[in-house]
């Protein structure tokens, strides 16, 4: 059974920083793009930041120059630094893994999903 599993979400308050952790089991996703999706209550879900196997990365414009994204293909895992947090930032937050090596994903692109991690960024 193939998984993606997040971690490292919570509550923080504006201009703190949070890690999220994503680790993938049942196959190998080296040759996946990789990143995190999210989805604040109302909105639909939007892509934040990819990577591919190349190390290649993609930041929608909202967190470039705040977010960064990591990989860890020996771990099968994703990682993404979100410092001076806002509170528009807060949602859920989703790790995706697309059969892809193209970084500006669709969702429906996405073949594998976490179960989503929520960030609050409190004012």
């Amino acid at each position: 059974q193939v998984q993606l599993v997040e971690s490292g979400g919570g509550l923080v308050q504006a201009g703190g920083s949070l890690r999220l952790s994503c680790v993938g089991s049942g196959r190998t996703f080296s040759m996946y793009a990789m990143g995190w999706f999210r989805q604040a209550p109302g909105k639909e879900r939007e892509i934040v930041a990819t990577i591919n196997w190349s190390g290649s990365t993609y930041y929608t414009d909202s967190v470039k120059g705040r977010f960064t994204i990591s990989r860890d293909n020996a771990k099968n895992a994703v990682n993404l630094q979100m410092n001076s947090l806002k509170p528009e930032d807060t949602a859920v937050y989703y790790c995706a893994a697309a059969p892809t090596s193209t970084l500006n994903i669709r969702s429906s692109g996405v073949q594998y999903w976490g179960k989503g991690t929520l960030v609050t960024v409190s004012s």
